[in-house]
């Protein structure tokens, strides 16, 4: 596997009257999570458009480039690679049309047996386009025998070990998943104009006026359809171990993740770091700008 997409941003919108535009603000809001590529992912209830490219959210997207991606529901991607090749055919969301229509796919994290399955599905016919391990799931949903969409994405997720806040797109509903460790963030908020928005970090609600519900619990999946309330699924039993590296380093400090504020559990650490290595300083310097609360 050349590439894996450990630290990135991921952002999805139901029901909403302008969901390019908001996936938008939502990835430029979380922009700190990836600056490698960007991309969009949009259904107008018949059809899923995509637009990505390299680069940052305001090169790859204007008021022009929003226009052509109509519909009310969108997921949205930043990404952040640690590793493998700077390549457009690993930016995402990634899409795919399969036996049951159109579906998009955007995610944060990594699967650790990736390289098994991904042999596997090459040894049984699948061809890849990409190195990512995300794709993994684009075969795995579309050789399920499963009937429905949800019923083949947890058949999907029961084949794959790891972290991952996933969003699942197809033309007329969303989902959200959720690993049983919760290793990356991922929450849900209520929109001003009655829909729904899922995003890796609270800041991404803040600046669209949306109202934050509640983090998505791990091992669980929930579905965003019309006329329904959001449905809740837990899939597995959920073993909490959460990413220290989000408190310490990778979030806004405006977030509030793992049921807790970045800010004060970043000026609390720097607090006990004191009482740890006590010493009479005449300057603190923090290095880099996330160590300012510490």
């Amino acid at each position: 596997m050349r590439s894996l997409n450990e630290k990135c941003a991921v952002v999805g919108l139901f029901g909403s009257t302008n969901a390019a535009k908001l996936a938008y603000l939502g990835l430029y809001a979380m922009q700190h999570r990836g600056q490698e590529s960007t991309g969009i992912s949009v259904s107008d209830g018949e059809k899923i458009a995509t637009i990505k490219d390299r680069g940052l959210v305001s090169h790859v997207f204007n008021d022009s480039v929003l226009a052509r991606l109509p519909g009310q529901s969108a997921i949205g991607h930043n990404r952040y690679s640690t590793a493998g090749e700077d390549s457009i055919l690993d930016a995402q969301p990634v899409f795919a049309r399969y036996d049951l229509g159109e579906m998009a796919i955007a995610h944060n994290g990594n699967f650790p047996n990736a390289q098994v399955v991904r042999q596997r599905l090459i040894d049984e016919g699948a061809i890849f386009q990409s190195s990512m391990d995300t794709e993994n799931l684009i075969h795995l949903i579309a050789r399920s025998q499963k009937g429905r969409l949800q019923d083949r994405i947890l058949d999907a997720l029961m084949q794959v070990d790891g972290a991952y806040s996933l969003l699942f797109l197809s033309r007329t509903k969303l989902f959200a998943a959720r690993d049983p460790h919760g290793f990356r963030p991922l929450s849900i908020a209520k929109l001003p104009d009655g829909g729904y928005m899922i995003a890796s970090e609270s800041c991404a609600f803040d600046l669209v006026g949306a109202e934050f519900i509640r983090e998505i619990e791990p091992g669980e999946m929930v579905i965003l359809q019309r006329g329904s309330e959001p449905v809740s699924i837990p899939f597995a039993q959920p073993q909490p171990k959460h990413c220290i590296f989000e408190h310490v380093y990778f979030a806004r400090p405006d977030s509030f993740l793992f049921g807790q504020s970045v800010y004060a559990v970043r000026k609390e650490l720097g607090r006990l770091l004191y009482q740890e290595r006590p010493i009479e300083a005449d300057m603190v310097i923090p290095v880099p700008d996330s160590s300012i609360p510490h």
